[in-house]
């Protein structure tokens, strides 16, 4: 980890400050919509919009970056933030506000991707693993800073718009000047929507329930606490127990995710965060029992997001890698998109509860269909599955792509494609996938194209993964 520090401390300083700025910007304006008297359904609009530039951003800056380069698409980029971030005390408005969250979503989505390619470049094979542990603490740091930095100042002032303007003018600095070069920049190719739901069912739908419950909780987590009439403190507390939580917890279930079937523990987490909300929203239990619940519902939210990866990376091949990570983020971004306005209209209809109540019913929808999958497809063996790693939702494909490569580097030896499979009916496959009969599956996950492909089976080949060679669309 100290090779790791010492070659890349530019580059994390600088995504340290970045989430600084980026952190502030999403509680503050959830805070000053409060004070400026703009609806909560509006403020849905407005938390929305930056997940609508985020996902805009990540389909379109990559073709900007093949045009101009790395550093003239991160300065411009860069710029446009601080600028963005000044102009929202200028204009507070809803409608002002959610043009210029899209802007800044589209921003933010560029400067990530950028420095990400960085970061990936600048690992050599044997780092690589530390660097993405390094990268996701660094965010998660940013994060927390930034909630602590919300009390420095007055929301209804300048202040505190003025700080994030700053810091992240300040991230550029060391990144821009650091000595690595920039690397080069692949055009992601695409995989269809159906191939990649026929590789991992459970992996598309998780990952699309999961942006909703992350969008919920970081976008409308402090428009929720101002609502609530929570304190600055007390929101910034709020919005830090969310991500602490996900801090403390992603290791110990990372390593627990590597001995179990990991259906079991997503439908384990997700029940529990279900269950988190319910006692929540019957027994209260004023500041304190707020910040348990956050930091506990949080705890199982961010692992979520990487055992689900984990999951689907196990029935990917190493070709399809970074044509799955640029769809598993559109179906988050999805997700992500519809979770605020779904919040607010939630809240408007039934009143501040709304929050928790979207938060639980999507936990237990999860849990839900976690188990059913687990009636459809027999576990692979833990010795065949990749290793976990840990990735934050907030990191773009070139990130998911280097985390799922890596945790495929200790992978077991897998059945070739080519490999003859056995000659068994489709009811014989039925009860084999099922448990019922002592039978090895002709594929890794236990599927047989006559009996259960309609759930996962994957186009193209006998090996549970999309065929490289399967026609491909936008996503």
């Amino acid at each position: 980890m100290t090779t790791v520090l010492r070659t890349t401390w530019p580059l994390l300083l600088g995504i340290l400050l970045l989430m600084v700025g980026n952190g502030m910007q999403g509680t503050l304006l959830g805070i000053r919509g409060g004070i400026e008297g703009i609806a909560t359904t509006q403020m849905s609009v407005v938390m929305s919009a930056y997940f609508g530039g985020f996902l805009l951003g990540s389909r379109l800056v990559p073709g900007m970056i093949q045009k101009v380069g790395h550093v003239r698409v991160f300065a411009a980029l860069g710029s446009l933030i601080s600028a963005v971030l000044i102009i929202y005390a200028a204009a507070p408005n809803w409608v002002a506000w959610s043009v210029l969250r899209l802007l800044i979503g589209f921003c933010f989505s560029g400067v990530y991707i950028t420095a990400e390619s960085w970061l990936n470049a600048s690992a050599t094979n044997e780092t690589r693993g530390q660097a993405l542990s390094a990268y996701m603490i660094v965010q998660m740091i940013g994060i927390v800073t930034a909630q602590v930095l919300m009390n420095v100042g007055d929301p209804a002032g300048y202040l505190l718009f003025v700080i994030p303007s700053v810091l992240v003018s300040l991230a550029f600095t060391p990144i821009l000047l650091s000595a690595q070069p920039a690397p080069a920049f692949e055009t992601i190719k695409r995989m269809s929507f159906a191939d990649l739901y026929q590789a991992s069912p459970l992996g598309c739908v998780g990952i699309f329930l999961m942006g909703g419950v992350f969008s919920a909780l970081f976008g409308m987590g402090a428009v929720w606490g101002a609502a609530v009439g929570l304190s600055v403190r007390e929101i910034s507390a709020f919005v830090a127990a969310i991500y602490l939580g996900g801090l403390i917890f992603q290791f110990p279930l990372g390593w627990l995710s590597d001995r179990v079937d990991r259906r079991q523990l997503v439908t384990l987490l997700s029940g529990l965060g279900a269950l988190v909300v319910l006692a929540y929203l019957l027994l209260g239990g004023g500041i304190w029992g707020l910040l348990l619940a956050a930091a506990l519902v949080g705890g199982v939210a961010n692992p979520l997001y990487s055992l689900l990866l984990a999951y689907t990376n196990d029935f990917l091949d190493q070709s399809d890698m970074a044509a799955a990570s640029a769809g598993l983020l559109f179906i988050n971004g999805l997700g992500s998109l519809a979770g605020p306005l779904v919040v607010g209209w939630l809240m408007a209809q039934v009143g501040n509860a709304g929050y928790w109540v979207f938060v639980g019913v999507l936990m237990a929808l999860l849990a839900i269909y976690s188990l059913w999958r687990m009636t459809q497809r027999a576990a692979r063996p833990v010795d065949e599955t990749g290793a976990f790693a840990v990735i934050s939702p907030t990191a773009t494909t070139l990130a998911v792509e280097a985390v799922l490569e890596y945790a495929q580097t200790d992978e077991a030896d897998l059945p070739h494609d080519d490999a003859p499979a056995p000659d068994l009916t489709g009811a014989e496959w039925d009860a084999a996938a099922l448990g019922t009969e002592d039978v090895a599956p002709p594929d890794a996950d236990g599927d047989d194209a006559d009996s259960n492909d309609a759930h996962d089976g994957a186009a193209g080949d006998d090996t549970g993964r999309p065929s490289p060679d399967s026609p491909s669309r936008g996503g």
